[in-house]
């Protein structure tokens, strides 16, 4: 029997309540693809004229619709996106490639467009054909129906091992106009940065190129997906979608085609907080988790470096298990150092646990206390920060501990 992972105890006593975003409407199903009496089927319909971007896996073995995406995206625009949870539709051959070219085909025709503006996004267990048979045949009805205030259906609707639905909303002003941005996304296990982490889709009613949201997303997920981690494992089916529906036009904003435009100035500073936001809402939902964990490095060579030595920490599973175990071993975060084989002066590192110096200048600090440290780790958020002691270049990653309940929902539960 497998066995369902309980509530994160970073779950929100309350969602956010997210607004309609003019230009976008959402409808919900039971398809029974793979689960019984729940949603698990989205369908997000999108004005004509809506600019698309987005990141995607770079897992040599990615699905069907990751492929998919990528020809979609170089078209640029959007009017349909089909979500499904519980099949991933990764490493299903041509019975895959024939799933999504019949979802594609049935979401054209309930609204009238190309297929190549068609975007699709599948989750769960990888290896099992999908029955796209199951739902084509509700995407007509879905899109009539479709409704803007339905973005916490929606993000319910493609979870698999979540325990709570990711939401996020930003507001940003691009000249004397008000944009709003909406965001949900799901993932609770099998997440690693190489691109984005897990599925993601971004909306808002701002007029911007495609090519200009393309340049922001991709200047973003650097440091915020890309700088989360759960388990070290790299998804097949990870994608990061934004849709600009252009409403705000009718209001008065005119367009904007440049990422770098200083008009935008505002909107991607806002963009940028929300998808951090929506990473640090996954790292806190990750499979078993007890504890949210921050590793900062300071005193690298680059940015990159820096970011390469905390994903080391992060995905470190003997670090994580100490954690878990809230054993301020900060032994292992040597080690973790010292693997990540970006530069780091052994006689000069430092590193904290929160507010406690346990190491410096390449060995136990003297007012080390471990009673004290011990204490600081019965905390459910801990901060342990590095200086590597090489340059002046820092990264923030964040992750989660390694319990035993991990390796139960993992060892029992087939997502």
């Amino acid at each position: 029997m497998a066995k369902v992972a309980k509530e994160s105890p970073f779950a929100p006593a309350r969602l956010p309540v997210l607004p309609p975003i003019q230009g976008v409407r959402f409808a919900t199903a039971e398809a029974g693809i793979r689960y019984s009496n729940r949603t698990d089927l989205l369908v997000a319909v999108m004005d004509e004229g809506t600019a698309a971007a987005g990141v995607l896996t770079q897992s040599k073995t990615c699905s069907a619709p990751v492929l998919w995406c990528r020809r979609s995206l170089k078209h640029g625009m959007a009017r349909v996106l089909v979500v499904n949870s519980g099949n991933a539709n990764a490493f299903t051959g041509m019975k895959g490639r024939a799933a999504v070219e019949a979802t594609a085909e049935a979401a054209a025709a309930a609204v009238g467009c190309k297929d190549r503006d068609i975007y699709i996004a599948s989750t769960g267990v990888i290896g099992e054909p999908l029955d796209a048979a199951k739902f084509t045949d509700l995407l007509g009805d879905l899109a009539a129906k479709a409704v803007p205030d339905a973005f916490e259906p929606a993000a319910r609707a493609i979870m698999t091992t979540d325990t709570y639905p990711k939401l996020a909303t930003r507001t940003a002003r691009i000249g004397d106009t008000d944009v709003t941005i909406n965001g949900f996304c799901k993932g609770a296990g099998m997440i690693a940065p190489d691109m984005a982490t897990m599925l993601c889709f971004i909306f808002t009613d701002a007029a911007i190129s495609a090519g200009a949201l393309q340049d922001l997303l991709d200047e973003h997920v650097k440091t915020t997906f890309n700088s989360m981690t759960i388990d070290g494992d790299t998804s097949t089916s990870d994608t990061c979608l934004i849709f600009a529906t252009g409403a705000a036009e009718t209001r008065g904003q005119k367009p904007v085609t440049k990422a770098k435009s200083k008009r935008l100035k505002d909107f991607s500073d806002a963009l940028c907080d929300l998808m951090r936001d929506l990473a640090i809402q996954v790292a806190k939902d990750g499979e078993g988790i007890s504890k949210f964990v921050t590793f900062t490095v300071d005193g690298a060579e680059s940015e990159a470096a820096a970011r390469k030595i905390a994903l080391s920490c992060a995905n470190s599973p003997i670090l994580k298990t100490a954690i878990a175990g809230e054993d301020p071993n900060w032994g292992r975060v040597v080690m973790a150092v010292g693997k990540s084989g970006e530069a780091a002066d052994r006689d000069q590192l430092a590193i904290w646990f929160g507010d406690h110096c346990v190491a410096r200048n390449g060995e136990r600090a003297e007012e080390y206390e471990e009673t004290a440290v011990a204490k600081y780790m019965k905390n459910s958020e801990i901060t342990i920060r590095i200086d590597a002691g090489v340059g002046d270049k820092s990264a923030t990653v964040w992750t989660c501990d390694l319990t035993h309940d991990y390796v139960s929902i993992n060892a029992d539960y087939r997502s």
